[in-house]
């Protein structure tokens, strides 16, 4: 199988990176090289692993679809949006778990939308509490980043993150520290970045805390913070080869693990 053949069956497969490499056992980051063309000549081995996933028949994925006939209407709940808007520029003919990054990008700027392994979740606006928050934080993480002459770069959103480097997902976080400037494109950002931060809403409490956790964790993703201003926490989330997570009420002091704990975040002083 050639490797362009590759690459179509994993378009009409609507596998992600991730779903291929936990199917093939080949590591996450191998086979985003493999397939952004950073790896221009893979082992042969690694090359078969993959070829055996991409011709196994796909598992059907069930989705629940919203519970209304109304055209362009969106369902505010935990489950995946569906969206039937025919003047969206997204195919009305699509289903949730087929949409790619093409169609995002076709949809209208307002509402924003998420997309997770072909899946469209809608987000809502953020709230005065959520704003003063990341601004606060980001005002934080900036300062320490400038004092050590910019060696990353920080951005807010909306600002799209093609997380898995593949067509099925395109995440917009709250906040994030991206230190390889290889990817940061015009458009947005290729790839995981080093930090991400994200401020819980009702309707993105779920999502954030089981969903993309899991989806940051295996993209690589070095940090994940969860900030839930509700019961006045933050979750730290460390992956990589010391894995390990911590909690924070709104008095503590938080040590950022991407600086090896040169900067901690004041919390009492954010949230007094």
């Amino acid at each position: 199988m050639t490797f362009e053949e590759m690459k179509e069956l994993k378009k009409k497969r609507h596998y992600t990176n991730r779903k291929i490499a936990e199917l093939s056992g080949v590591p996450l980051g191998t086979v985003q090289k493999i397939f952004s063309g950073e790896t221009k000549y893979p082992r042969l081995e690694t090359m078969a692993a993959l070829e055996r996933v991409l011709k196994d028949r796909p598992q059907k994925v069930e989705y629940k679809p919203a519970d209304t006939d109304i055209p362009g209407f969106v369902r505010e709940t935990e489950d995946p949006y569906s969206y039937y808007s025919s003047d969206s520029g997204a195919s009305t003919e699509k289903k949730q778990g087929t949409y790619t990054v093409e169609d995002y990008r076709a949809l209208p700027e307002w509402p924003r939308y998420e997309l997770i392994d072909g899946v469209l979740y809608q987000k809502s606006s953020p709230t005065t509490g959520h704003q003063r928050a990341l601004a606060e934080l980001a005002f934080r993480f900036m300062d320490f980043i400038r004092s050590r002459n910019g060696r990353c770069d920080a951005f807010f959103a909306p600002l799209d993150v093609q997380l898995d480097c593949d067509d099925y997902t395109m995440v917009q976080p709250d906040f994030l520290i991206v230190c390889n400037p290889e990817q940061v494109r015009e458009w947005g950002i290729w790839g995981a970045p080093d930090f991400v931060l994200e401020i819980l809403s009702p309707s993105s409490k779920q999502r954030d805390m089981v969903l993309k956790l899991k989806k940051y964790e295996y993209a690589g993703v070095r940090e994940y913070w969860i900030v839930d201003l509700e019961h006045q926490t933050v979750l730290t989330y460390a992956f990589g080869e010391d894995p390990h997570s911590g909690i924070y009420g709104f008095g503590s002091k938080v040590p950022v693990g991407i600086y090896d704990g040169e900067l901690e975040i004041d919390l009492a002083s954010i949230f007094a």
